[in-house]
């Protein structure tokens, strides 16, 4: 080796080096996310009820990265060999197979360790989880499509198995496998059936027309995982019958590659996996938490709205209703902000009812005279119903409804934007309150509510003001 050859080596062992650094950093980065992950869920026991899947697939994968684990998943359509392959791989029938289809029918997994003892301590390579799953095209049976897609989730590699020329189901599914990211590898079984032009012919036309954009031909593999071969017994009146025995498998094509694959990426893939994962795992334990939380702030916003709806159209003071109002407009928002766990105090749930207040403009000072308005014309109603005995509460009692409407209906979209707010993590967005609160009330029909809110009042305050009946006349 001369002196260039040797800088070029140098070079090359310290661009490894720090591939090497890098792998184990990011893996150690993706096993802290998945811990901080899970140590922040967060979650009310309701809330957890409906992500019992998402918690456990963290746990497990956090416990897969903890002890160094790399996962393989075997998808294809039924009476591929999928399980033989692997019990190929493990050297021993750990896997059922049969010889009707789909004999898997849960996902199930073996450890495997593809470089065997070594060391004088007997220490292993790394180990590989080996992860069999029930056929893609049992579409039927929705429970074995979503084991399938679970596992598809877990595994850092996936081994595609056909056993001839590729049926469209299994280019569709190879789509979509790859669009998920993962490595890959097409592993094409059971050539011990095909006589060696016909196999180089299959091989060829998949490799130029089927799969050409999603699989390269340096990650397709030949296998035979339970090779049949053919053993001549004579009978007891001296004729020969011949029957088929399963042979020797010839996987190791598919070993070398797996190998080659793990020294090269394994601890990428496991952290990249890992990763993905997590992202996704977020997206539907968040998902799942803001549809709790949105339902159960939908609930206290209604009970608060009616709240103030029936203090401003008991109360016949103007003063006391816009102040009962706003003083019910803070305890929603607190109560918002508990259900968020947003922390907030008095004198902040004020202060973003101010701004909700500023930044519904127009709408919160109308709703203001009509109050007042209102108001007035219901304390008027009150005082002629208690000098006349109550003769005017019917007129009192629709002025007090037809405000209550108005109030609660304000305090209805105040309610909707304080939400937004917390569900943001008490943030309006890129655009400011003014234009989050405007896309609010821009959404919300007035006109329904306000009836549903009076309809509300009205069955309540039904027999409120009717004029009650003389003691002396009973």
């Amino acid at each position: 080796m001369d002196q260039g050859e040797a800088r070029e080596r140098e070079w090359e062992e310290v661009f490894e080096s720090f591939e090497d650094l890098e792998a184990e950093v990011n893996y150690r980065k993706a096993r802290e996310t998945l811990r901080q992950l899970l140590d922040r869920l967060d979650l009310t026991p309701r809330e957890r009820q409906g992500l019992t899947a998402e918690i456990d697939g963290l746990t497990a994968m956090l416990r897969k990265l903890d002890r160094e684990t790399v996962c393989i998943a075997a998808f294809g359509m039924v009476g591929r060999g999928k399980s033989s392959v692997l019990n190929a791989l493990l050297g021993g029938d750990r896997f059922e197979t049969g010889v009707l289809h789909g004999v898997t029918r849960t996902a199930t997994a073996a450890q495997w360790f593809p470089q065997g003892p070594k060391g004088e301590g007997g220490d292993r390579g790394p180990a590989v989880e080996l992860i069999d799953t029930p056929g893609i095209d049992e579409v039927a049976d929705e429970g074995r499509s979503a084991i399938a897609a679970a596992a598809g989730r877990r595994a850092d590699l996936i081994l595609f198995v056909i056993a001839g020329d590729m049926t469209t189901v299994e280019c569709d599914a190879l789509s979509e496998l790859r669009a998920i990211g993962k490595p890959i590898l097409l592993v094409f079984n059971k050539i011990d059936r095909y006589p060696d032009a016909d196999r180089d012919a299959i091989y060829r036309r998949i490799v130029d027309e089927r799969v050409r954009e999603l699989i390269s031909p340096d990650e397709i593999v030949l296998v035979a995982a339970a090779p049949l071969r053919p053993v001549g017994q004579r009978r007891p009146d001296g004729t020969v019958a011949v029957e088929l025995r399963r042979g020797e498998a010839q996987i190791e094509p598919l070993k070398l590659k797996i190998l080659e694959v793990l020294q090269r990426e394994g601890k990428a893939l496991a952290a990249l996996n890992a990763m993905l994962y997590a992202h996704d795992a977020h997206d539907r334990i968040l998902a799942r938490k803001l549809q709790v939380r949105d339902r159960a702030a939908n609930r206290l916003l209604w009970n608060g709205t009616i709240a103030k709806a029936a203090a401003v159209a008991i109360n016949p003071i103007v003063v006391l209703d816009l102040l009962g109002g706003a003083a019910i407009d803070t305890a929603t928002i607190l109560a918002l902000s508990h259900l968020y766990g947003i922390p907030m105090t008095q004198r902040g749930a004020t202060a973003l009812l101010q701004r909700i207040a500023i930044a519904m403009g127009g709408l919160g000072a109308g709703e203001l005279l009509l109050n007042l308005g209102l108001g007035t014309l219901k304390g008027v109603f009150g005082l002629s119903a208690a000098a006349t005995g109550g003769l005017a509460a019917l007129p009192y009692t629709s002025v007090a409804i037809a405000q209550a409407g108005i109030a609660g209906y304000g305090s209805y979209a105040i309610g909707q934007a304080a939400k937004l707010y917390f569900a943001n993590d008490a943030s309006w967005g890129p655009d400011g309150p003014r234009a989050a609160v405007g896309r609010i009330l821009a959404s919300l029909d007035e006109r329904a509510i306000i009836k549903r809110i009076e309809q509300e009042l009205a069955r309540k305050l039904a027999g409120r003001f009717r004029r009650a009946p003389d003691p002396d006349l009973i």
